[in-house]
């Protein structure tokens, strides 16, 4: 049975990290609500137990509590933040607004070098701490085993070696030393191998896939995203010609990003690939309309329809399989008592028809996005896939502000091919979240040669982010700006002026439209 880590979470923003740094130790975890039965969680088997941070206050009337029998099922547990306070409450201890609050940066001082969470590391560490209230007595048969500037009782551990507590977060990248922390958690308490894998994952996967398939058919919507890529490489794998995958060209694509699908998943991966062509029916829709958010609703209304019409020409299927990742299952889940922590709708679901009447097939919906990426990897497919940046379901609608012609596409296109040659050839690409052209419907006097012009205007927006939720403008070099602008300048008709976008998210999107 596969050795995992279950974390319960509390609603904190942190929860996905912890369990991605699990996953960095090679070991497999799953993240369950906070008040999960202990009856359940007894019959997952897991070799540790991890209580997440949280928004509440422990002594709150409405704060979200887990079941108490969690402390009964005789594995490791390990409260980080609310989740130490939690363990200590539970416990006997006590749990006070602190006189002092502490957050961000913090130096901790290990008293006990003998704790199994700080093996080989050294008496003093950087840490994180994001928290308002404070253990101010320890429950019995507790101790203390390492202190902050404002807190006796930083990290605690029980004279049974099966609780811990952590009133600092490992799992930030603002704690240095969390990574290792975490690691002595699973493999030196938890007593957990190094067995999740890329390799295992894919043959438990293609069994699991053929297990419920079994021999009915596969419909696949194939964007050429990563997640649809990876998703329609592993499906492939496991059941061959069973799968189908509908392409739909909805006229506002990259330049050659349908030939480059063709081209990988048609004669490459020899997929059953059925190409639908609708770029007249989107831009005829589109035609006139400036409005973001109109664009967008269209755009999405139409693929819809596209959609359904080809998957009855593709025939008879049971299943539709879908490119969801493991955050967007777990974003679904509200948080008791804290509504805005983590409510997000199904957004790979919400958007399907009801008549259509399809069984669902996700084979990724365990994943994270990094783990995806080594998916695919892993199965082949081409790193400029599988690497590929973010690119909006909208395409280059939402990069044209203002009305959607064949012509600004020409533009945009053109400007976009030059962003990203330049940046891969600069080694750039790679390293940041997004980088891309938007067009904007400004137009302004330039001289070319010796003519006066009166041509467009480019934007170039590059940012670094981890999720997508925040942002910050990458400082490119200035020699990489300037091939940027002189080749757009000279290779795009149309264009006599490039801007660099110098906003981080918030205030602004990522995205400008």
């Amino acid at each position: 049975m596969l050795e995992q880590i279950v974390i319960l979470d509390f609603g904190s923003q942190y929860t996905q990290v912890i369990a991605r740094r699990i996953r960095e130790c090679n070991v497999y975890s799953v993240i369950v609500r906070y008040d999960t039965p202990a009856a359940e969680l007894k019959a997952m088997a897991p070799r540790g137990l991890i209580l997440s941070g949280g928004p509440s206050s422990v002594y709150a009337a409405n704060a979200p509590r887990p079941d108490a029998g969690i402390f009964e099922l005789g594995v490791p547990v390990l409260g980080i933040c609310y989740g130490l306070q939690l363990l200590a409450h539970f416990l006997g201890g006590k749990v006070e607004r602190g006189s002092k609050r502490e957050y961000g940066k913090g130096t901790l001082r290990v008293l006990d070098s003998f704790c199994p969470l700080f093996a080989n590391l050294p008496e003093t560490l950087q840490v994180w701490n994001s928290h308002g209230d404070k253990l101010t007595r320890l429950p019995r048969g507790f101790k203390s085993v390492a202190v902050t500037e404002n807190s006796d009782y930083a990290a605690i551990e029980h004279e049974n070696g099966k609780f811990f507590g952590l009133q600092f977060h490992p799992e930030v990248v603002h704690t240095p030393c969390g990574r290792e922390i975490i690691a002595n958690y699973v493999h030196n308490v938890c007593g957990c191998g190094k067995n999740w894998t890329m390799h295992n994952y894919i043959e438990q996967a293609v069994e699991a896939i053929r297990r419920e398939v079994g021999s009915e058919r596969v419909i696949l919507g194939l964007s050429g995203g990563v997640d649809s890529s990876v998703a329609a490489a592993l499906i492939h794998k496991a059941i061959g010609d069973q799968l189908t995958c509908i392409f739909v060209n909805n006229g506002v694509l990259r330049g050659r990003e349908a030939e480059v699908v063709r081209e990988v998943f048609g004669r490459h991966f020899r997929i059953k690939l059925q190409y639908e062509d609708a770029t007249r029916l989107f831009l005829r829709r589109l035609k006139g309309v400036t409005n973001p958010e109109r664009k967008r609703k269209i755009i999405g209304k139409t693929f819809i329809e596209v959609f359904e019409e080809a998957t009855r020409r593709a025939g008879k299927a049971r299943f539709l399989a879908q490119g969801t990742l493991y955050p967007d299952v777990i974003e679904s889940v509200p948080i008791g008592g804290n509504p805005a922590a983590m409510i997000k709708s199904h957004h790979n679901v919400g958007g399907l028809p009801k008549k259509m009447r399809f069984q669902l097939l996700e084979p990724l919906k365990c994943l994270f996005k990094d783990e995806v990426r080594e998916l695919g990897l892993e199965l082949g497919l081409p790193r400029e896939i599988v690497l590929r940046q973010p690119f909006p379901g909208p395409g280059l609608a939402v990069r044209i502000l203002g009305e959607v012609t064949p012509a600004r596409l020409e533009i945009l296109r053109n400007a976009d091919r030059i962003v990203v040659e330049e940046m891969k050839n600069s080694g750039w690409y790679y390293k940041v979240w997004q980088s891309f052209a938007v067009l904007l419907p400004v137009r302004s006097v330039g001289v070319m040669g010796d003519e006066r012009t009166y041509d467009y205007t480019i934007a170039i927006r590059a940012v670094e982010s981890q999720d997508g939720m925040t942002a910050d403008w990458v400082k490119l070099p200035y020699d990489l700006m300037e091939r940027l602008s002189s080749r757009i300048i000279n290779e795009v008709k149309g264009v006599n002026r490039v801007c660099f976008d110098i906003t981080s998210k918030p205030p602004g999107t990522i995205e400008w439209e």
